[in-house]
């Protein structure tokens, strides 16, 4: 079966009250929009169809880099209108799985179980069981169990009303009779719209089977039209991420609290405590331990690492059994060589660090060069930056670096070298020797203390 994927995104989204089409809102850490593209990507079709209408460029600018086709509804006049602009961009005879922007939990798993149990239903409907059906367009169905319509909430019967299979918005139509369902739609009703939903009514009359498969977690649908439905869904997608990744065997001290905006993979063994929030590609080896309130984006940590509370990371390479932290910044470029230490109140910048060094606090090392069994001493600074151009610093094996020393880019500390404390080291050191740059300490007799002045009355 070819398979073309439609999804609705034209709409304004009123009522998040924003100045941003509603499907770019954030759904941990990426539009809503990405999401449902992702899903139905998964499903592997010819092509991807997204409909745009208000802030269009704003949507083409979020999704950039994406393989779509985007068509724009410059009016909107209802789901079906929207369906009717894309008819001449859908690869002729595909089926049309049709998805709707704002609904980004939505499964791929369940698309691929609506697209195999569409038997030979020219109309495939996504129908869920909801708590509370208010509000809902119902499934209507023949005797024979087959869907004969989708009634709305308005039009509802006594007895329609208690139905409690309702439309998801999520359909399947068959790409032999999409363009005659579709362009027989009419805008006969109060909103003169022209509603999707339609279709099953007029596959049904033309007898056409007309086919519901029920979405089993209700919660997949979910329909975000205000902030306060998209803390709802935030909060069911962390859930969802919590529970796969303690299915992989990761100890997460509360579920309730992380969030992953991303992708994480993770070894054997991982523990995680609680508010840290991953981001982009994150990757946790064997037995890495992450402590309270860290964030941590794009970055890969080795096995045997154990990552300290408050620590931020971002796009770093952390080697085997290295500890970091806490409050250490581990900014982009930062990588870390096996049985490394960054203590407290250390950030790190562009530099490679090896194996065995320790920068243990309170230091700044950027555009750095370090190599194996280093001793950084609290307060050390690399001065890489002279206000328009950074320079880098090389710190050969074995060096130990006295503490509150400056490093004044760009110099080369030797091997074995020693930095006295207290140095300013502006040219290269040599090795296997003590270097430092100290004024001569002087005492001054009869100094004293200045004293707090008195008020004069």
């Amino acid at each position: 079966m070819s398979l073309s994927v439609v999804i609705l995104a034209a709409g304004q989204g009123t009522r998040m009250m924003s100045s941003r089409p509603k499907v770019i809102h954030e759904l941990a850490g990426k539009p809503l929009l990405q999401h449902v593209v992702a899903s139905g990507r998964e499903l592997k079709p010819d092509q991807v169809i997204v409909v745009i209408g208000h802030g269009a460029g704003q949507v083409r600018a979020a999704m950039q880099g994406e393989a779509i086709t985007f068509v724009e509804q410059t009016e909107q006049l209802g789901t079906g209108h929207a369906l009717q602009q894309c008819l001449d961009s859908i690869t002729p005879g595909n089926d049309v799985l049709v998805l709707v922007g704002d609904v980004p939990l939505i499964r791929a798993d369940t698309l691929r179980q609506l697209v195999e149990q569409r038997g030979d239903a020219a109309v495939t409907v996504l129908s869920f069981l909801p708590t509370n059906n208010f509000g809902y367009g119902r499934i209507a169905r023949a005797g024979n169990g087959t869907v004969r319509a989708i009634v709305e909430q308005k039009d509802t019967t006594a007895d329609e009303a208690s139905i409690t299979e309702c439309n998801s918005g999520i359909l399947l139509i068959d790409g032999a009779r999409v363009r005659e369902l579709v362009m027989a739609l009419e805008n006969n009703n109060a909103q003169q719209e022209y509603y999707l939903t339609d279709v099953v009514a007029l596959a049904a009359t033309a007898g056409d089977s007309v086919n519901a498969v029920v979405c089993e977690d209700a919660d997949e649908v979910n329909g975000i039209n205000n902030q306060q439905q998209l803390a709802v869904v935030e909060t069911i997608y962390r859930q969802r991420c919590a529970n796969a990744l303690m299915v992989q065997g990761v100890k997460l001290f509360d579920p309730a609290r992380i969030d992953v905006r991303g992708d994480i993979t993770v070894g054997r063994d991982v523990q995680i405590d609680i508010n840290c929030v991953f981001e982009g590609d994150v990757t946790l080896g064997d037995n890495v331990r992450i402590g309270a309130n860290c964030v941590i984006r794009n970055s890969s940590i080795g096995a045997g690492s154990n990552i300290l509370p408050m620590t931020s990371m971002d796009d770093a390479i952390i080697g085997r059994n290295v500890s970091i932290g806490p409050f250490a910044r581990i900014r982009p470029g930062t990588d870390c060589a096996d049985d490394v230490k960054i203590g407290n109140f250390v950030e790190t910048k562009k530099s490679h660090i090896g194996q065995g060094s320790k920068i243990s606090h309170l230091s700044y090392i950027g555009d750095t060069e370090m190599g194996s069994a280093v001793n950084i001493g609290a307060g050390t600074i690399v001065c890489n930056y002279d206000g328009v151009n950074k320079f880098k610093t090389i710190i050969e094996d074995g060096v130990f670096i006295g503490s509150d020393t400056q490093l004044v880019a760009p110099v080369r500390v030797a091997r074995n070298a020693t930095i006295g404390a207290g140095s300013t080291i502006t040219s290269d050191a040599p090795a296997d020797s003590l270097t430092l740059s100290r004024a001569r300490q002087v005492t001054i007799d009869g100094w004293s203390r200045p004293l707090k002045k008195t008020e004069e009355t």
